[in-house]
């Protein structure tokens, strides 16, 4: 088909790039989805760059003739290190060439500056494109798509609108050695499962209109590929969908010498492995696959197991009907065999509950989002790192300078963590929580924090914003302080519009700086950068503390960037609002003067008053007389409705078993509505005892490490493993706990043993002393009470 001209820019959201080599160079490759079509948008004849430090030139030009590395060219640029050294760009036409000079030149000890930059990244970051571009071309209408030719691009207007994206939840099933029993989709428009079967049934039964029969794997697959050119969908979605559903597809394929063609131009997908690590991504062109669990724990979700059952439980209160794993497969190979109806509703409800989950906590928006505001790619996980580098370096460009490397701003400087004060414990009335509202990010704008300017700060240290060790901050070169500003302008809008997806993208962004700025792993780590920021928050944590108590109140507490303040016993609700409010306006107006007058800064520091404890618990370490840190309860009304909050006790950590949990829940809303504790104490400990409390003794915990590498320390969970396995290696049984996962086990008078194999009785003493006792000698010494004095009549009974 003839090619013609688009003169109009056409904009959309990318959905995957690439490079290649190709005769005439780099070619960049965008797959692109605008409201009418998708775009093949390819950019020819583009370089890959890294840079030199211009005085290594002639040994640069040596080391690669050596090598016969020739398609490149370099050239000096209006560019320096932070070192103020001058450098020259050395430009390669060919991939391959690129690669080839930099592994030439790091062995012969020749630094290579940005030569990790992706060219199809580098291409989008330099235009300030991330995920919404706008281009013209010439276009090529092809099967399913529009090829774009010779493009160019720059930045989607501002008001660019994201358009509907297709997405279609996928799961698989098969034995245990990987081969295919069926394939379900699932979307809002589009149900199926592809089963493998003739259809030929009981006269009892008859097949739901979601079941499409395939008469052997092969049609199966074909199936599959027949879906994907048809329903053209943007995205998968899965669980463990990378990790688990495409390998076993990748390998079905294989074996049945079909072409895996799920790339959107009908070619096959490509495999890459992390370099530092055993995880496997699968790059598909035009296509993303989004993995529920990775995305979640990006969105900073966290649940005590990342289980399909678990998630779904916890997020919609609906599950799979099988807990235990070996069970469910034995089910799956049955159903398939018996009854082939039971299987393939058993796969759409798993590819359903992926995409309610999804749904419900709005994880494509979120994906989509974070793509938007950072350049990182829609599936990207984690990446933090990244998504600083991508807003960070082309602005840093601009003003003539080159970013470092790994390693440059290594130093023997520590950077302290967040401030955490001692804690006075005690049973408290009327407890004010005063947090500072995104603490770290408020001191990066305040202080002019930024990578850059503290560079141009040690130029011109006169003028600068003096920080700790030695570090100055320039007042008016830096980028970082802006970056903050419009991020948390954006994220005001989305909290006014409830537009809860993009207030938590932006959210994770703008915390995630100073955590960058604080690794290792990112090419501006300097521990005076992260200090400028940490050392401040303690010095703000600790001055502020002293203005409360000025003030006639105590602080009791604080963490990072929250203060706990006791105003007395007698104020009521009003009197304690009128009075965290007060504090707040009184602080922040202090701050306002304090850094005017020291610094000559505006203050983007903001306190708020964010919670009112009518009953507060500040524990003890245990055994100590000492107050814990990060480890609190408390009593509130919120919205009408009084709550019970738990931090870091028992109640919330997930080593700790429902009768603890239970427990503890119980005794401390009675002792904050002093109501009488005894009889519940004594009335535990005996149906705990009479065997009554079974269900709740099981401790669920995960094995982080193959069974085989603990050997010094060996904690009960692994015990409880070991003797499992044993048991299924003596009854010829697959092992099941020998490489991580996660293992539900109870304490014995034999030790720990797994539900299933549990043959000796339960030791109650230790469940009374290790959690009953445990969670009750946190609060009843602040009553002048002990479990040992209530329960001590009643143990003698059992013993």
């Amino acid at each position: 088909m003839r090619n013609y001209m688009s003169y109009l820019p056409i904009s959309g959201v990318i959905l995957t790039k690439h490079a290649r080599d190709t005769r005439q160079g780099i070619e960049l490759s965008y797959w692109v989805k605008s409201h009418d079509q998708v775009y093949h948008v390819c950019v020819p004849e583009q370089e890959a760059i890294f840079f030199i430090e211009s005085h290594q030139l002639a040994q640069v030009k040596k080391a690669l003739s050596s090598q016969n590395v020739i398609n490149y060219r370099a050239s000096g640029l209006a560019l320096k290190t932070f070192n103020q050294t001058p450098v020259h760009g050395v430009y390669f036409k060919y991939l391959r060439d690129f690669y080839s000079a930099r592994d030439v030149l790091k062995a012969q000890g020749i630094k290579c500056y940005e030569d990790d930059i992706r060219c199809e990244e580098r291409f989008l970051m330099e235009r300030f494109i991330t995920s919404q571009v706008s281009f013209v071309g010439e276009l090529k209408q092809l099967n399913g798509y529009t090829k774009v030719e010779h493009a160019k691009c720059k930045p989607a207007d501002k008001d660019f609108t994201l358009p509907d994206i297709n997405m279609v939840s996928v799961d698989i099933e098969c034995d245990v050695s990987g081969q295919l029993y069926s394939i379900g989709l699932y979307s809002d428009s589009f149900q199926c499962v592809y089963m493998i079967g003739n259809g030929d049934l009981p006269e009892h039964q008859k097949a739901p209109a979601f079941i499409e029969w395939c008469d052997n794997e092969k049609a199966l697959l074909s199936a599959f590929i027949d879906y994907l050119s048809d329903e053209d969908p943007d995205i998968l979605i899965g669980w463990n969908v990378v990790g688990f559903d495409m390998q076993v597809l990748q390998k079905r394929y294989d074996f049945n010498d079909i072409p895996f063609s799920i790339n959107r131009d009908g070619s096959v997908g490509r495999w890459r492995k992390n370099a530092n690590s055993e995880q496997k991504f699968f790059d598909i062109a035009g296509r993303v696959v989004l993995d529920g669990i990775d995305g979640l724990k990006t969105a900073t979700y966290s649940f005590p197991s990342f289980s399909l059952e678990n998630v779904s439980n916890t997020l919609l209160g609906i599950g799979k009907k099988v807990e235990d794993a070996d069970n469910r497969l034995q089910e799956i190979i049955d159903n398939f065999h018996h009854n082939k109806i039971a299987l393939a509703e058993y796969n759409l409800e798993d590819c359903r509950l992926v995409w309610l989950i999804f749904e419900k906590t709005q994880l494509l928006s979120f994906s989509l989002l974070r793509a938007q505001l950072t350049g990182l790619a829609i599936d990207r996980i984690g990446g933090s790192v990244a998504a600083f580098t991508n807003l960070y370096l082309p602005k840093l460009h601009r003003a003539g300078y080159i970013a470092p490397n790994l390693g440059d701003g290594h130093s023997d400087l520590v950077s302290p963590g967040g401030y955490v004060m001692d804690s006075i414990p005690g049973l408290y009335k009327n407890v004010l929580v005063l947090d500072f509202k995104s603490l770290y990010p408020s001191i990066i704008r305040t202080f002019n924090i930024d990578p850059m300017g503290m560079v141009e700060g040690a130029l011109s240290p006169d003028s600068a914003i003096e920080a700790f060790d030695g570090a100055m901050f320039s007042r008016d070169k830096h980028f970082l302080p802006a970056i903050i500003q419009s991020l948390w302008a954006e994220r005001d809008i989305a909290k006014k519009q409830n537009d809860g997806a993009l207030s938590q993208a932006i959210k994770i962004i703008m915390n995630s700086f100073y955590g960058v700025l604080g690794s290792n792993g990112c090419r501006f780590f300097d521990p005076r950068l992260s200090g400028a920021i940490t050392k401040r928050g303690h010095e703000i944590l600790k001055t502020t503390k002293q203005w409360i108590q000025d003030k006639g109140y105590t602080v009791i507490y604080g963490d990072t960037d929250s203060i706990f303040v006791h105003i007395g016993d007698e104020a009521d609700s009003k009197q304690a609002k009128d009075i965290g409010l007060t504090l707040q306006g009184y602080i922040n107006e202090q701050w306002r003067g304090d850094l005017k007058q020291r610094f000559a800064i505006d203050s983007a520091l903001e306190i708020e008053f964010e919670t009112h404890f009518t009953t507060f618990l500040m524990p003890t370490v245990r055994g100590t007389d000492i107050g814990t840190k990060k480890r609190y309860a408390g009593l509130v009304t919120r919205k009408g409705k009084e709550e019970l909050v738990f931090k870091g006790l028992e109640n919330v950590r997930t080593d700790w078993t429902q009768l603890a949990k239970d427990f503890q829940y119980e005794l401390y809303h009675r002792v904050f509505h002093q109501q009488a504790v005894d009889q519940f104490v004594l009335e535990t400990v005996e149906k705990t005892m009479a065997g009554e409390l079974d269900d709740k003794l099981v401790y669920r915990k995960r094995l982080r490490r193959k069974l085989s590498h603990y050997v010094k320390n060996v904690p009960p969970h692994v015990k409880a493993a070991r003797w499992a396995d044993a048991i299924n290696e003596k009854e010829g049984k697959s092992l099941q706990y020998q490489n991580r996962g996660w293992i539900e086990y109870v304490l014995t008078v034999n030790g720990p043993q797994t539900l299933k194999y549990r043959n000796a009785p339960i030791d109650y003493t230790l469940y009374i002393e290790r959690q009953l006792k445990a969670v009750a000698d946190g609060i009843l010494p602040f009553i002048g009470k002990s479990f040992d004095e209530i329960t001590d009549n009643q143990l003698k009974l059992f013993s």
